[in-house]
């Protein structure tokens, strides 16, 4: 069986889509992750939010102190 002969033209679109292709999941994934850790970051990601103490202000003193 011969060997498939392709085009150098074919090669370079196949090789520009397939890099496209990359380049597109590449830059979704970035801000995806981005994107999350600006939540993490402002503490509005709900899991991270509970393990955050409370703080609540001694009437007597004025301190802040973990409730």
């Amino acid at each position: 069986m011969p060997p498939i002969v392709v085009s150098p033209l074919v090669r370079l679109a196949l090789g520009a889509l397939g890099t496209g292709i990359i380049v597109r999941w590449v830059v979704k994934e970035a801000r995806r992750i981005n994107a999350e850790l600006d939540r993490i970051r402002a503490g509005t990601d709900p899991s991270v939010r509970r393990t955050l103490p409370t703080l609540r202000r001694d009437a007597r003193t004025g301190e802040w102190r973990v409730m």
